[in-house]
């Protein structure tokens, strides 16, 4: 039965989620945009798949903050500036997708199987800003040489969840450590994740939560214009 933690002992939580998942465990954690299941090694990785019979196609994101996200990513300054200005200067949640280091010793030390599921062509995705807790178990991993990787914690393509009790049995079910800390800040009717932009080419892979706010920061202070996706039929 997994370990249940309610409350908001951020640091201790961290810790126990980081100990777990360095250890082989799954994670379920609260999110601003919607709760996540992490892992580290691929067995945990596989098994996350698996209960959310999710394609391989699909790559997890890293999880990250904004100093990893500057060490993987090769951008320009006024692309960096930008995600700046949204996840730090406008305190919204972004999940950057962009050119990574392939060199960079922290992808070198991942499992190989656990490095190609999360590298998609030669980009890596990176959620900036969603939330105090997986900015410390990122933190702890990075500081102990490690990245793990997460997806959202639901079915494939059935929607954020953001309460646990909403996460399908099969998904919690997995979890070694769930961290409940009541429901996620940005919410949604239709279970928007968050908003996902390639900065490279400016495609918008996922328009999310804060979608909106997102393009007008870009177009107001840059003077880029997103192009929403057409929704999935």
């Amino acid at each position: 039965m997994a370990i249940r933690i309610e409350g908001h002992d951020v640091a201790t939580d961290a810790r126990r989620v980081y100990d777990a998942v360095s250890a082989g465990g799954v994670a379920v954690i609260h999110l601003d945009v919607g709760y996540a299941v992490l892992g580290y090694t691929a067995d945990a990785v596989r098994r996350i798949y698996a209960a959310k019979r999710r394609s391989f196609d699909k790559p997890t994101g890293i999880v990250g903050n904004h100093w990893l996200h500057r060490e993987l990513h090769q951008l320009p300054a006024d692309r960096l500036a930008m995600i700046d200005a949204v996840t730090l200067g406008h305190d919204l949640p972004l999940a950057v997708i962009a050119p990574l280091r392939r060199d960079h010793s922290l992808l070198a030390a991942m499992d190989p199987f656990v490095l190609s599921n999360a590298v998609k062509g030669d980009t890596l995705n990176i959620l900036l800003n969603a939330g105090d807790l997986r900015n410390r178990i990122a933190d702890l991993a990075i500081g102990a040489g490690q990245l793990f990787v997460g997806s959202s914690a639901n079915t494939s393509l059935k929607g954020s969840r953001y309460a646990v009790q909403d996460i399908e049995p099969a998904v919690i079910a997995l979890a070694d450590i769930v961290v409940d800390y009541g429901r996620s800040r940005y919410s949604t009717p239709d279970g928007l994740s968050s908003t996902m932009i390639d900065f490279f080419t400016f495609r918008v892979q996922r328009a999310g939560v804060c979608f909106n706010e997102i393009a007008a920061v870009l177009s107001n202070e840059f003077g880029v214009t997103l192009q929403r996706p057409e929704p999935r039929p």
